[in-house]
């Protein structure tokens, strides 16, 4: 049976690349220039859309909304490049509505994209909401930390007659409008099947979880255990971490060392019955505990993330540690995607977030007009490896 602990991870910022070629000028000289920006962004829009299903969440035909209509939208933070490519979608749909609704000045469809200054802040994103809702928006779409947090501003939000919608992350609330989301569970199966391949069906792995609160978190969890549990006999999920609480592993980190059961890095076990000389949990550092997550783990040959931090946290301190795993999880940002040209990461699901953006815009224009909404929206993943990273259509799905 797998052991399951918590941890911290740094929350990663990236951005997205710009190519260049060269052409003549008209007196003949070569000269560079950027590729038509217009044209790259006109293709990757159509490719993210087009992976929406229902493809009608990809338009925004017969939202017929008020003129200042008003659309509040609140993610998991505050920026960073999933939640930049989530507000530029979702920007994007609001643009779609005032150009096919011909609104202009006062008159403009609005949107406010919010998110906790710090990621993952259950606290800091319920206050969030709550100025939002205060504010009186024609509809709300959040990405929800903690599934279980929101509640009792949903149910304000329903007194007063403002559907909520959800994407990224959602919630088990039975007003939620509408789900936009990946397909987690497949995603993850999929990425079990190809830490299978890269292991050669055997060994053992070690999973990070971006938290234990979230649905999402919990569907890429379950999803790959069970996967390589039902199907891959000779491989074994020995320990899951979750990166959002230091003190309990930590503290549990000292109270080995103290009881003589681990060592530091160049130190001796031993029994030390000192209060005033035991080690706290205060004094030991990240890279400590991450020392001590992979000596309980010996014989790993594979890590698993739920997300970019979790797997850039793999990356990071198997190359300190200088271990040679097979790294494989979720998200495409420049950095793992970086990680994944080097060879330090196996392969990525990359979602849309841009596609959940625009989806988000549109079921809650739905509700609004009372047009009726699939429950699940599947906003697509793709598979990416350093073998297929440069395809045009996977190319665009990176963050």
């Amino acid at each position: 049976m797998c052991k399951k602990w918590k941890l911290s991870a740094i929350v990663l910022s990236t951005a997205l690349l710009f190519c260049s070629c060269a052409v003549q000028s008209n007196d003949g000289e070569e000269r560079e220039t950027t590729v038509n920006k217009t044209e790259e962004k006109v293709d990757k829009e159509k490719i993210r859309l087009d992976a929406l299903n229902p493809t009608a969440y990809g338009n925004v035909e017969g939202l017929n909304l008020e003129p200042g209509t008003y659309f509040s939208l609140l993610g998991k933070a505050a920026s960073g490049d999933y939640w930049d490519n989530v507000q530029e979608g979702a920007q994007q749909a609001v643009d779609d509505i005032n150009e096919a609704l011909g609104y202009k000045g006062d008159d403009k469809v609005r949107m406010v994209y919010s998110g906790p200054s710090e990621n993952g802040n259950v606290d800091e994103q319920v206050n969030i909401l709550d100025e939002e809702l205060a504010r009186y928006p024609a509809a709300v779409a959040i990405s929800i930390i903690d599934s279980q947090s929101c509640d009792v501003q949903f149910d304000l939000a329903a007194e007063n007659g403002i559907p909520v919608v959800t994407f990224d992350s959602g919630s088990n609330y039975q007003n939620i409008m509408a789900r936009i989301s990946t397909n987690n569970t497949a995603a993850a199966e999929e990425a079990a099947v190809h830490m299978a391949e890269a292991l050669e069906n055997k060994g053992e792995v070690m999973v990070f979880v971006h938290d234990s609160r979230s649905i999402t978190a919990k569907e890429r969890e379950e999803a790959f255990v069970n996967k390589i549990k039902n199907d891959y006999p000779e491989m074994e999920v020995k320990n899951i971490y979750y990166l959002e609480d230091l003190d309990s592993l930590k503290q549990t980190m000292a109270d080995e060392i103290n009881g003589g059961t681990y060592a530091k890095a160049g130190e001796e076990a031993r029994v030390n019955e000192d209060p005033e000389t035991q080690v706290q949990a205060a004094d030991i550092t990240d890279d400590e505990l991450m020392d001590y997550t992979f000596a309980k783990n010996p014989d790993v040959k594979g890590i698993y993330g739920t997300s970019g931090n979790a797997v850039m946290t793999a990356v990071e301190q198997s190359a300190r540690l200088e271990k040679d795993v097979k790294i494989v999880g979720f998200d495409a940002t420049e950095e793992e995607v970086q990680a994944l040209q080097d060879g330090s990461i196996y392969g990525l699901v990359a979602q849309n977030p841009y596609g959940m953006g625009y989806a988000a815009i549109v079921a809650s224009a739905r509700s609004i007009l009372d047009m009726g909404n699939e429950a699940e929206i599947d906003s697509g993943y793709v598979w990416v490896d350093a073998d297929n990273m440069e395809e045009g259509e996977i190319a665009a799905m990176l963050y």
